[in-house]
């Protein structure tokens, strides 16, 4: 006899509820729960993919050992002692050790609360995580004017009259950095009531299609669009902070700044005309609007000007911590109370100097820290989720860099093109078998809300990766005659963070609401109370960022780079690299193409479908072209999280359309110098019919 169970998808950052259908351990159906007080019904083709990550006969069991070309199972207590061993012999004799931590631990919030242990216990410095291949542009901008890396304001969609995303696709992405679930009907909710949403991207995304206007930009101009933004504003007499101005420190000083470039500078450098920048200005400066950069704007050589640059604009227009602007969330635990401010600049990384930022190195160091030999060398590494070989920037560099560890531990369900040069693989437990709580994504909410779901089977033998990272941490600690923590559940720190926070909730409580409690829209006037500065002011000039622009002004200047220029792409039934092994997902025409215009394909012999090369500094990747007009001329466009093809990695349907990794083309030497983020967008490349 079948049962029905209310759940939370954790694939995506929209936190979707469902309602999974079980006769015994067999999922027969998920389907969109429309009681639930966040997504209303809505599910997207994702969260099918639960019952394959959960039942798929290719996901680990029990901890294995590589062997020579074998992977060979051991016991849980063997594999703990096993490593901790080897890893105190490596520290013994002056090798380091690293930790990466990868998606989607961001949407587990019990593994999260173990990663202090698991530092301690490696005694190292050498952190890395997706997040300087993802956000830390967000969180650095946040820590320089809000006084906080985690205090994101969020765009209230459902009150607004113009939206401008820039760099973004929420209908593949379902809100990133944006918890937004049923985007799409609530798009559609905005342009009924007369509203309009703008997009700006290189690529006329899903968003794009159905926006009610869409601009093409030249990839890594985001910066200069942005300034010739403000200085439309500024010529129409349009900046109009309102009630944010005696908050504003420095307010001045960024204007002065801000006026020495020329908008028609800025137009020719983007792509855009100065009329699309006057009239981009007026529908922003008329009436509730949001401006929300996204991975476009992230991921590029000025990300974090960028970001910069977008706060100015919503503070410009008078709507951040406005109806229908960007505005500050009230979740059922409030993380921003609860966990440090961030820093930046405490340490710097061995080889190049580049500083750290939120307690990590970037990204971009990992592979030369584990390759370039003298003291302090990496020769240790623990992954935790993620897949970096081909989320990375130069993954084939990384490649290299790990199969040359002395040890190497992941915790993973896969043998993927990251794990496959691990020694040891601790496999979690499958997605059923956890609970889950929205701890760092219900902060980033469209809507304040609180939802906790148990897990709906038993765990067995198995264990869940909050488990496996405090074992091991226990056990390395241990090893080297540290002394051994005792670890709080889970369930019971979480208790304490929902009783602490502003609604003074108890798990209980939480847990007794299936569908969740909806805790209300987001509240107006939050500032100046819900900022961190010791002056409680918003910080309007970085040091850094007003710096960074004369950088900007030298880009605009020199000449603009003749060829090809690389950029990313998503689809919605994609999730980076860990959804490709659901046959369901998969399924369909192949989605790993080179997106390339007429104009660019046809002086190069090139027909949709014919197999092209395309080559970079990093790399060079053979792949079929999808030849169409939804890029931009001089544009072409990869999807991210394929790659699958590498020898050893064991992912039975995603081998049969195993693609290619864009990170075989974007390059270690290509980042944003103020936050270190990778700078994946706008890679040069050539591209050729392939022999």
């Amino acid at each position: 006899m079948s049962t029905v169970h209310t759940r939370t998808c954790h694939i995506c950052e929209a936190n979707c509820g469902i309602l999974v259908e079980l006769e015994g351990a067999k999922v027969l159906s998920i389907k969109g729960d429309p009681d639930d007080v966040l997504s209303r019904g809505h599910v997207c083709p994702k969260a099918t993919a639960i019952a394959d990550l959960q039942d798929d006969p290719d996901r680990l069991r029990t901890p294995v050992k590589r062997m020579g070309d074998r992977w060979v199972p051991i016991e849980w207590e063997t594999a703990y002692a096993e490593i901790a061993a080897r890893y105190a012999a490596i520290k013994t004799a002056g090798g380091q050790g690293a930790l990466y931590i990868g998606n989607p631990t961001a949407h587990n919030y019990s593994v999260g609360m173990q990663f202090g242990a698991l530092k301690k216990a490696l005694a190292t410095d050498n952190v890395f995580s997706a997040s300087t291949v993802d956000q830390i542009p967000h969180q650095l901008v946040q820590l320089w004017i809000y006084g906080h890396n985690s205090l994101f304001p969020v765009a209230d969609i459902d009150r607004t009259r113009t939206m401008l995303i820039i760099g973004g696709n929420p209908l593949a992405s379902n809100g990133s950095v944006w918890t937004v679930p049923d985007v799409k009907r609530r798009i559609e909710a905005l342009q009924a009531r007369g509203g309009r949403l703008i997009v700006v991207d290189p690529r006329r995304t899903e968003t794009a299609k159905i926006a009610d206007e869409h601009h093409f930009v030249r990839p890594g101009s985001d910066a200069a669009l942005l300034v010739g933004l403000l200085l439309a504003l500024d010529a129409a007499g349009a900046v109009r902070p309102g009630r944010l101005l005696p908050m504003l420190k420095d307010w001045d000083a960024v204007w002065e700044a801000l006026r020495r470039f020329d908008l028609a500078d800025c137009a020719a450098f983007c792509g855009i005309s100065e009329t699309a920048f006057h009239e981009l200005a007026a529908a922003l400066g008329d009436g509730p609007s949001i401006v929300y950069g996204r991975m476009g704007v992230s991921v590029a050589a000025f990300g974090t000007l960028n970001h910069w640059l977008i706060a100015m604009l919503n503070i410009a227009t008078g709507h951040l911590d406005a109806e229908g602007g960007m505005m500050f969330s009230t979740p059922g635990v409030d993380v921003v109370a609860q966990s440090g401010r961030g820093s930046q600049g405490r340490r710097h990384s061995r080889v190049r100097g580049l500083p750290d930022v939120m307690g990590e190195f970037p990204v971009v160091t990992m592979a030369e820290e584990i390759l370039t030999p003298g003291e302090g060398q990496v020769r240790a590494l623990v992954t935790v989720a993620g897949n970096p070989v081909l989320s990375c920037p130069d993954g084939g560099t990384l490649d290299k860099a790990l199969e040359s560890l002395e040890l190497m531990v992941s915790v993973d369900m896969y043998v993927t093109a990251t794990t496959r040069h691990a020694h040891y693989i601790l496999p979690p437990c499958g997605p059923l078998q956890k609970d889950h709580y929205p701890l760092f994504l219900g902060a980033i909410a469209v809507r304040n809300f609180a939802k906790y779901a148990p897990a709906l089977l038993p765990m067995g033998a198995d264990r869940s990766d909050w488990q496996i990272v405090s074992e091991l941490s226990r056990a390395l600690l241990s090893a080297r005659g540290q002394a051994v923590p005792n670890i709080m559940h889970p369930r019971e720190a979480l208790d304490a963070m929902l009783r602490r926070s502003n609604w003074g909730l108890t798990l209980a409580q939480v847990e007794a609401a299936p569908h969740g409690i909806d805790l209300g829209p987001l509240q107006a006037g939050r500032l100046p109370a819900r900022l961190a500065t010791p002056d409680k002011l918003i910080h309007c000039a970085p040091e850094a960022c007003m710096g960074d622009l004369d950088r900007l002004t030298e880009a605009m200047a020199a000449p603009v780079p003749e060829g090809l220029t690389l950029i990313g792409r998503r689809h919605v039934r994609q999730n980076n690299s860990w959804l490709h092994n659901s046959r369901r997902l998969l399924k369909g025409p192949d989605r790993c193409t080179l997106m390339i215009h007429p104009d660019d394909a046809a002086p190069r012999g090139i027909g949709d479908g014919a197999m092209v090369t395309v080559a970079s500094e990093a790399g060079e990747v053979t792949v079929s072209a999808e030849v169409s007009d939804d890029v931009m001329p001089g544009v072409v466009s990869l999807p991210h999280g394929f790659g699958h093809g590498r020898e050893g990695v064991k992912l039975s349907v995603a081998r049969e359309k195993p693609g290619v990794s864009i990170n075989d083309l974007t390059r270690r030497d290509r980042f944003d110098p103020l936050s270190g983020n990778a700078a994946l967008t706008g890679t040069p490349v050539a591209v050729a019919l392939a022999a």
